[in-house]
């Protein structure tokens, strides 16, 4: 049983985890003059090497085994390293040509892509609410294009990525040090390659700007693989809706940041899409809330139904006799309760699971 001081420090972990993702904007133009690409392929590249590291320090790797024979989950790992790749060499290109405000938007956005996408892919039904807030989310990217003069490509990629790339994850089920190092390691090769290949032509920023700037190169893999220790690490301690509240931390993070240390423009018709946005995230919150208070009261009765089943029976017959019904006084669960009557709805907590996926 979770105890309150863990859910303490989960809490503690899951601001940490979604902080460091928030405030990750400041570290990327640290590494110029390098382009998107080098400090992409870096970024797989340490990685691999740290994940690999601690993996060996734990012992784990069972899990290899497994995966290897298995080529359906090998081919969603594959699809997850594939739009994880995009996904950040699109962020880190964003946040260095000025765009954190836009790239924000599209961890803002990134819960509704993944309800159309369980809609679209998994025939999921969506309550009323979800629908209402699919929608608003709609208008908000319709308002942003009108004021952007275009339509907001940058948040639109990185949204629809990252939700192709969780419900993979999803899909596939392993932890998140190894999944990284699955994904990682699928990169490796071809970003190792794209690395000698630049330094090759002399074109590679890494040693060519002094140990500090080398330095921070390779702490991409660092700054990739400390906050997925932290999510993890609040996974297990937090309820699933506390996770989901707290994703939000880090486009606010982000919003705030291009803004006030960028100083980025936001004329009226972007803040009015960005108030729709926030309305729709509000509207998905407070049903996600609701819902889960529902299951876990449902849960609740159906558990004291369960109790109080098995508990009148025994306490009228004496041990080994039929009791009134044909009932044995044995302490087994009442017939028709399945043993899984306290558990949330399986659909309701595996689209909560996705959303809570941790950002880029």
């Amino acid at each position: 049983m979770t105890t309150r001081n863990d859910q303490r420090a989960g809490l503690l972990y899951g601001i940490g985890a979604y902080g460091m993702w928030g405030l990750v904007p400041l570290f990327w133009p640290l590494l110029k003059p390098a382009g998107a690409t080098e400090i992409l392929a870096h970024r797989m590249v340490w990685s691999l090497a740290l994940v690999a590291v601690a993996l060996l320090a734990l012992r784990q790797w069972g899990w290899v085994r497994e995966l290897l024979r298995s080529p359906r989950k090998l081919g969603l790992i594959t699809l997850a390293a594939s739009v994880i790749s995009v996904n950040w060499g699109l962020y880190i290109w964003a946040v260095n040509a000025g765009r954190v405000v836009e790239a924000s938007l599209g961890y803002f956005i990134n819960p509704l892509v993944t309800i159309a996408l369980g809609v679209l892919l998994l025939k999921e039904r969506l309550r009323p609410a979800q629908w209402a807030a699919v929608g608003i989310g709609g208008a908000a990217v319709l308002v942003l294009a009108v004021g952007y003069g275009r339509p907001p490509w940058i948040s639109l990629v990185l949204a629809v990525s990252f939700a192709i790339y969780g419900l993979a994850k999803k899909k596939v089920n392993i932890g998140g040090l190894e999944s990284l190092a699955a994904e990682t390691a699928i990169q490796f090769l071809p970003a190792l390659a794209f690395l000698l290949w630049l330094g090759s032509r002399g074109d590679a920023a890494f040693g060519a700007h002094g140990a500090g700037h080398a330095a921070l190169l390779a702490a991409t893999g660092i700054v990739t693989a400390v906050p997925l220790v932290c999510f993890g690490a609040a996974a297990i301690r937090v309820p699933l809706s506390t996770l989901g509240l707290l994703q939000y931390l880090a486009p606010v993070f982000q919003f705030l940041l291009g803004i006030l240390y960028f100083r980025e423009a936001m004329p009226a018709e972007r803040w009015a899409g960005f108030a729709l946005v926030w309305l729709a995230l509000s509207v998905l919150s407070w049903d996600a809330l609701r819902t889960a208070r529902r299951n876990k009261a449902e849960a609740r009765r159906l558990a004291a139904q369960a109790a109080a089943a098995g508990a009148e029976p025994a306490a009228a017959a004496l041990p080994g006799t039929p009791a009134p019904g044909g009932i044995v006084a044995s302490g087994a669960p009442a017939a028709g309760v399945p043993a899984t009557a306290a558990q949330p709805h399986g659909a309701e907590r595996e689209r909560t699971e996705r959303a809570t996926e941790p950002t880029a």
